[in-house]
């Protein structure tokens, strides 16, 4: 088959980032613009206007599919991946068969080059490790020039996610920190744009292989934690460590509910110790010039903003505001059904409400209550749930502040309290958006 892949050299060589959208892809398509790349976004929801193209991994596991997709790529950067297993969203779909498909398809356009980014750890840690490992190994096996970067832990100053966000409000507790057993356990975290300029040197060099990617020295997550404490500017240095049979069992209940920011695999992980190979470092710095750099290091480069504190300390507030928020309008819904019709009826008598069916209208706002603290609940578009809740509140409160005026005086406050719970549920909008 013909090569699709351009090969004018006066043009901006083009790269297709798999898994742009992700937590890794901003940083990597950064590093590639920095360089001079085109950058082409596969994303499942393409923008108009955008350099994106549409890439579900749940459908495209033939490399016919991906035929489209590599026009004009001179290279591709896989970023994508799961940390558990949802619906059509399986390892072995997300991992293997998709990835393979779209190096498969690489190979009969033409384009030489696939940087994949993988993740450091054994098979026997689970799925994850598994499969992302099955397809590197498979991926170097094609003929074309592969890299595959394995990192320890991944974090990055200016955001995190799923299990670096949650170590990070662990450190940032007000009167200590928390930690996971006794913290004892050795990571070499990497920071994002070190790794993303891993990527960028790889698509422009002649490495090939398999390269684990960790920090000079490894540290443990004790002294992991206490630096981004200190980067915080949050006082203190009294830890309080979490038995790890309590952790475990968080985490079970957690993989079988399938929430959560760290699964099963992640915790094996952490207990083994995310640590590189001896070799690792002189080999990374032999064939890309560079070492990732050190944590303390890259601390120091960027000071913490107030906002960084507000990410990390809101982030155990943010589902506490949700369950408040649904606890508050089941209450609503009983209150809604249980209150006698007598009582309702005396509640709107002499007021502008009296020539209307009340009663009706209780019990049917009980219904919706009820109907949008399940859909809450459920965490499906939880952003429309609370836009409807916000917009239910706001027609409360301008129709019985102006029929029923009475009630803004309430001895509990019942109406006034809505002032309150308006600015909750924006906030709670906002901090739906989480990684």
């Amino acid at each position: 088959m013909p090569a699709t892949h351009r090969n004018d050299s006066a043009s901006p060589r083009s790269a297709l980032l798999i898994g742009a959208q992700g937590f890794l892809g901003g940083f990597i398509a950064a590093a590639l613009r920095a360089r001079g790349w085109r950058v082409i976004a596969g994303v499942r929801h393409p923008r108009a206007g955008c350099d994106e193209r549409r890439v579900d991994l749940t459908l495209m596991s033939g490399a016919q599919d991906w035929r489209p997709i590599l026009a004009d790529v001179d290279a591709v950067v896989n970023a994508s991946g799961i940390l558990r297993e949802s619906g059509r969203q399986t390892f072995a779909a997300i991992h293997v068969a998709a990835p393979m498909a779209l190096a498969s398809a690489c190979v009969d356009a033409g384009i030489d080059t696939f940087v994949q980014i993988s993740a450091l750890g054994i098979p026997a840690d689970g799925g994850f490790i598994e499969s992302k490992h099955r397809f590197d190994e498979a991926l170097l096996a094609l003929p074309m020039r592969s890299v595959v970067l394995r990192p320890s832990v991944v974090y990055a100053v200016s955001g995190s996610y799923g299990g670096t966000s949650l170590l990070r409000a662990l450190a940032a507790l007000p009167l200590f920190s928390l930690l996971p057993g006794a913290g004892q356990w050795l990571i070499q975290p990497v920071a994002a744009e070190d790794l993303a300029h891993l990527v960028a040197d790889a698509l422009q060099g002649a490495q090939r292989g398999i390269y684990e990617v960790g920090a000079p020295q490894p540290i443990t997550l004790r002294d992991y934690q206490l630096a981004w404490r200190r980067w915080l500017r949050i006082g203190g240095r009294r830890i309080l460590g979490v038995p790890e049979i309590l952790v475990s069992v968080q985490v079970w209940l957690a993989e079988r509910l399938g929430r959560g920011p760290v699964g099963e695999t992640m915790w094996r992980m952490l207990r083994r110790g995310n640590i590189t190979h001896a070799d690792a470092g002189p080999r990374l710095l032999r064939d890309f010039g560079m070492l990732p750099r050190a944590l303390d290091e890259v601390l120091a480069m960027q000071p913490s903003q107030v906002q960084d504190r507000w990410q990390a300390q809101a982030y155990f507030l943010a589902p506490l505001l949700r369950v408040s928020i649904i606890a508050v309008w089941l209450l609503s819904a009983l209150a809604g059904w249980l209150t006698p019709a007598a009582t309702i009826e005396a509640l709107a008598d002499g007021s502008l409400l009296q020539a209307m069916p009340v009663t009706a209208l209780a019990r049917a706002t009980g219904a919706l209550d009820l109907s949008l603290a399940v859909w809450l609940a459920s965490g499906w578009r939880p952003r429309w749930a609370i836009a409807l809740m916000a917009t239910s509140v706001l027609a409360y409160t301008v129709a019985f502040g102006l029929l029923l005026p009475a009630l803004w005086l309430e001895s509990l406050g019942g109406l006034a309290k809505n002032l309150i719970i308006l600015p909750a549920l924006g906030l709670a909008w906002v901090l739906a958006e989480r990684r």
